[in-house]
């Protein structure tokens, strides 16, 4: 059974292969073109087209204490109906953003992943007889990005039975048919992923099938200090309304612009909600100034943020 620091670091491989930081990317918001998954969100990227998404949002809203399910309720029924036009609610994608930075939707999305994805890679892992947390980490990683059964029927007719090569051939060999499905697949979506079994191949030279910290994968350091940071583009503050943002070098990042920018985005298109004030947020602000009777100053103070109730 893998330690808990072991559960997290071979979270924190399969997070960098998903969006790229150690801890996840909580409001992680991505729509791609013919894309069968459809919208999909958050730190293991759930999908629309799934129905998960739609069962992660009813478990976060159905938090007393969530503080966006207000404003994702009214979508709720279309999740539930796998309504595919929610790829192009701009508006929902910035609430999504912006419930990052709420404590219980990351707390919900821990669960939730655990639930349908570490559950699911352990058992299978059981059932094989993987015990590494190298390992046990290809397991996963397969869980999230799909076809481990395939990969492991596969893997098993050609290289051999686990219990006669035995568990690091066998994952060795694993990943090498994984990377050939992934490369020569007709989708390059999936063509376009071989990174991940290249990361796990590169940890298999390495010898780090214990996976002990500090770790490098794709250039980002896995460690007890990275696993445990704030998650990227999280904020926990300032209060809205607490100071004036504007433009400025280096950019203002928060809170208070994360609010500021969905508010705008109720009724301002062509605005995303990164929490980030750069020209391009200041201009839709001007704009709606323009729009509210407030000077059109681009800045966002007291009075700005009043009128956005934000």
């Amino acid at each position: 059974m893998n330690t808990p620091t072991q559960k997290q670091t071979i979270q924190g491989i399969v997070n960098i292969f998903e969006t790229g930081t150690v801890t996840g990317d909580y409001g992680s918001v991505v729509v791609i073109p013919g894309d069968t998954g459809h919208l999909t969100f958050g730190r293991s990227q759930t999908t629309l087209a799934s129905g998960n998404l739609g069962k992660l949002l009813h478990q976060y809203c159905d938090n007393p204490g969530a503080k966006f399910a207000s404003k994702l309720a009214p979508f709720l029924p279309r999740f539930d109906a796998i309504d595919l036009t929610l790829d192009n609610e701009q508006y929902l994608q910035n609430v999504l953003r912006a419930t990052a930075d709420d404590h219980i939707m990351r707390e919900t999305q821990d669960a939730f992943f655990d639930a349908v994805y570490w559950a699911a890679a352990t058992r299978s892992a059981d059932a094989v007889g993987i015990t590494t947390p190298l390992g046990v980490g290809v397991v996963y990683d397969s869980t999230i990005h799909g076809s481990w059964a395939k990969m492991r029927d596969t893997t098993t007719a050609s290289a051999g039975a686990f219990a006669t090569i035995g568990e690091q051939a066998w994952v060795t060999a694993y990943v090498a048919t994984r990377r050939n499905w992934l490369a020569t697949s007709s989708r390059k979506d999936l063509n376009a992923t071989v990174y991940r079994m290249d990361a796990f191949s590169r940890l298999i030279e390495l010898g780090e099938w214990g996976l002990e910290l500090p770790l490098v994968v794709r250039g980002s350091e896995i460690s007890l200090l990275t696993l445990n940071a704030m998650p990227k583009g999280c904020y926990d503050g300032p209060v809205p309304g607490s100071r004036n943002v504007s433009v400025q070098a280096p950019l203002l990042t928060g809170l208070d612009v994360r609010l500021l920018q969905l508010g705008l985005s109720a009724s301002q298109p062509g605005i995303k909600a990164d929490g980030v004030f750069g020209r391009g947020t200041a201009t839709v602000l001007q704009a709606y100034q323009t729009a509210h009777g407030l000077p059109a100053t681009g800045v966002a103070d007291a009075a700005t943020f009043a009128a956005l109730a934000v």
